[in-house]
């Protein structure tokens, strides 16, 4: 999916920064395979950091200089002004969508970074805390999610990843984010349920991507999406299941050990909102088939 030229990015909620002497978490394959089966895209990075192995080191990761981010050909050029202008872009959409939208904080940062969910690296990937209303994201993920998991390259894989994130900030609004961690667990339980439900949100921003303009410049975000945007959104849901994950990792798939879903689940709800617009339909904790 790309850009617009005449969009205007807004950093104004975006921060860049991270690094310095302090803790990183685990390492190697197995280190961010525990922690993207417990973390990736939204769960809370306090409740499993106290629980890894700690390594201490030092990190040296200068900010991304936003002021490279102004247009969509930026976005276009630059992963850190894609994450900018996508989360831009959902804004816009939410805006629309839901009554009393705010606009969550972006933290763009690389080695680790403090949290009002705790400490967090990069081995954590993506994720959203809803302490501080801000979605963290380690673009450097973006590569992982290619080489370690399979997920296509294409520009809507990271997009569908941003638009997720944002998803569990639409959730803490409505208030329904601390469902996560109510109720039975497993492939049924509150946690698949809620970050289904992201994936499902994910896909209604994508309904509106290429339609939604912004206010400044009277120009849509992003120009229309192809087949093979959907497909990279589609492999990027895909490669972050918990079934992949589990079989990748350890050989064997344990359905009661989920916490986001399997890949066909995601890949359902995330097209379930594309094809919908509807976040109405995205009412995952009401269905009894999760697909």
């Amino acid at each position: 999916m790309t850009f617009n030229e005449g969009m205007q990015i807004d950093t104004s909620t975006t921060t860049s920064g991270g690094g310095g002497r302090g803790m990183a978490i685990g390492g190697g394959v197995a280190g961010l395979v525990i922690l993207v089966v417990a973390l990736l895209l939204g769960a809370d990075p306090g409740d499993v950091l106290s629980q890894q192995p700690v390594d201490t080191g030092q990190y040296s990761a200068p900010g991304f200089q936003l002021d490279k981010c102004r247009t969509g050909g930026d976005a276009n050029k630059y992963v850190q002004c894609r994450v900018v202008a996508t989360a831009n872009s959902v804004d816009a959409v939410w805006s629309e969508l839901l009554n009393g939208y705010t606009r969550p904080q972006v933290k763009l940062f690389s080695g680790q970074t403090a949290t009002g969910c705790g400490t967090a690296s990069s081995a954590v990937g993506p994720f959203y805390c809803p302490a501080d209303q801000t979605a963290y994201f380690d673009t450097d993920f973006f590569d992982e999610l290619v080489t370690r998991f399979g997920s296509s390259s294409g520009p809507l894989a990271q997009e569908y990843v941003v638009a997720h994130e944002f998803g569990h900030h639409v959730q803490n609004l409505l208030g329904v984010l601390g469902r996560a961690q109510s109720g039975a667990q497993g492939p049924t339980g509150a946690g698949v349920r809620t970050e289904l439900q992201a994936d499902c949100y994910a896909g209604v921003w994508a309904h509106y991507a290429s339609i939604t303009k912004q206010k400044s410049t009277g120009v849509p975000f992003l120009e229309p999406l192809t087949d093979d945007d959907i497909r990279d959104a589609l492999s990027a849901a895909a490669s972050v299941g918990d079934d992949r994950i589990q079989q990748a990792a350890t050989g064997r798939v344990n359905p009661e050990a989920w916490t986001h879903g399997a890949s066909a689940q995601r890949q359902h709800w995330f097209t379930v909102g594309y094809q919908t617009g509807d976040p109405n339909r995205c009412d995952t904790f009401a269905a009894r088939d999760l697909g």
